[in-house]
């Protein structure tokens, strides 16, 4: 079952762990240390990207973005975010997620894709698994 959006400090957020664990955005390591990957959020109607910005090029994201915003006829806010411990696990700040019209108790399915999460409304889950084929095509 899909986790829900919750609120946190001043905005909205999402618990990550397994995705984020899947795409690569949280890699912990034998030693102890964990890398946290350095994330952007891109706000489309219904439908939020989460993108690893030291390991997608420019050109890669701009394909994404421009794919997401022709599927949903929209585009909101883009913004840098983090990538945070919550508990046992990993939550991402979620910056712009209100305007795609995400609220505290949606559930917000997560598909991981390569160095990308995909966070899908129900009625955007066409979109996001277009956008996750997008992804691997480019690696």
């Amino acid at each position: 079952m899909p986790n829900t959006i919750k609120r946190s400090g001043d905005g909205l957020a999402l618990q990550v762990t397994k995705p984020a664990r899947a795409a690569g955005l949280v890699e912990e390591k034998e030693d102890g240390t964990t890398r946290l990957a350095t994330v952007r959020v891109f706000a489309f109607d219904g439908l939020l990207l989460v993108v690893d910005i030291d390991r997608i090029n420019d050109e890669n994201i701009v394909e994404i973005a421009t794919s997401a915003a022709l599927d949903t006829v929209s585009i909101h806010r883009v913004a840098n975010a983090s990538l945070q411990i919550a508990g046992n696990g990993y939550q991402v700040q979620l910056p712009g997620a209100a305007d795609a019209g995400f609220h505290v108790g949606d559930r917000a399915p997560c598909t991981p894709a390569p160095n990308l999460l995909v966070i899908a409304a129900e009625e955007s889950g066409r979109v996001a698994a277009d956008i996750v084929t997008i992804r691997k095509e480019q690696i």
